[in-house]
């Protein structure tokens, strides 16, 4: 039986929804049906409208599999490429002279 869907505050459900608009909006500029994608990704129609729409219950796994079908799979990779304050917060931890 499938859990409780997470939570998502409002900011990260808009981005959640810009980015379904955004894989729609892909999806129609390749002339691709619903069934179509749905299909080539492994999924149901319901779930690829779940995705389209930004539901957060959607796994990032069925994300990548619309992404590859829409050509779209590289892009993943720039997601949290550039951590600026990551590394801020690990210069800080390192100490002159030692080595980790």
């Amino acid at each position: 039986m499938p859990g409780r869907p997470p939570t998502a505050f409002p900011t990260e459900r808009r981005l959640l929804e810009a980015l379904g608009e955004r894989l729609r909006l892909a999806r129609k500029r390749r002339r691709f049906s619903v069934t179509t994608v749905a299909g080539r990704a492994g999924i149901s129609r319901q779930t690829l409208y779940r995705v389209e729409s930004g539901d957060a219950s959607v796994t990032v796994g069925t994300c990548l599999r619309v992404l590859a079908v829409l050509g779209l799979e590289k892009d993943l990779a720039r997601l949290a490429a550039d951590d600026p304050l990551g590394r801020q917060l690990q210069d800080l931890r390192l100490e002159p002279g030692s080595r980790s």
